[in-house]
């Protein structure tokens, strides 16, 4: 059942997907028991804090449950959890496919801040764009920086649903670092300055407490970015 773990996206989560893979095809059935930490560290190769942290993740997607002293038991009514699996490492496709995903969510979440951002919130938003703006003019990416900038809005919405949802998906659906790999330095900046005037517009939308604009602005800016990755990974080839 258990071997070797080697994988790029992460012992804890190559440990989960097998046992979860396990779980869901029925080798593991409902009411059984896992194999032990010592068992599992063993067959796998792995630390014991990977093993407890697959095992925590696992408790959480409500796929097992533990019973103190004794072991991790599959769960007696087992759904699949939704994941979105992917890092720095998945084809482009894959990535783009969740933005697409993403501009469902995130162009409600504009409105709503727009109608609920408190000035604090707003003071807030303003700081992560600015931050932006710092990091361009330092030659960066700023993947991290974009990436605050979308969080920052979904937590003004007041719903904390809207943040926990961007928080798993994670920065990788900013795919910069990968498709910019090869990109000229004036092309990154051109396009970077592009992102920050749609950024600017999203902000003013939401400071000016004015939903309609700021749900528009926030659709333009996320079908624009995943057509200009689109069109930078043909022009180099990537998939």
């Amino acid at each position: 059942m258990l071997r070797p773990l080697e994988a790029p996206r992460g012992l804890t989560g190559e440990l989960v997907a097998r046992l979860t893979a396990d779980i869901v095809g029925g080798k593991l059935p409902p009411g059984s028991q896992l194999p032990t930490e010592q068992a599992m560290i063993a067959a796998t190769g792995v630390s014991r804090t990977v093993v407890r942290e697959a095992i925590a993740a696992l408790k959480a997607d409500r796929l097992v449950v533990t019973r103190q002293g004794v072991g991790a038991f599959v769960a007696d009514h087992v759904r699949l959890p939704f994941r979105v699996d992917f890092d720095e490492t998945s084809p482009l496709r894959e990535v783009l496919n969740v933005m697409e995903l993403r501009t469902g969510i995130e162009v409600e979440a504009a409105g709503l801040a727009a109608e609920r951002a408190s000035p604090a919130q707003i003071k807030k938003i303003g700081d992560k764009l600015a931050a932006i703006a710092a990091a361009i003019e330092k030659g960066g990416n700023a993947v991290d920086q974009d990436f605050a900038f979308h969080c920052e809005i979904a937590d003004a919405t007041g719903n904390p649903q809207f943040k926990s949802f961007l928080e798993y998906l994670g920065r990788f659906v900013i795919p910069r670092r990968t498709v910019w790999g090869r990109s000229a330095p004036a092309a990154k900046r051109a396009h970077l300055d592009l992102f920050q005037k749609e950024h600017g517009e999203i902000f003013a939308a939401i400071r000016d407490h004015a939903p309609p604009q700021a749900r528009n602005a926030m659709q333009r800016h996320l079908l624009n970015s995943r057509h200009r990755y689109e069109k930078l990974a043909a022009e180099m080839g990537m998939k």
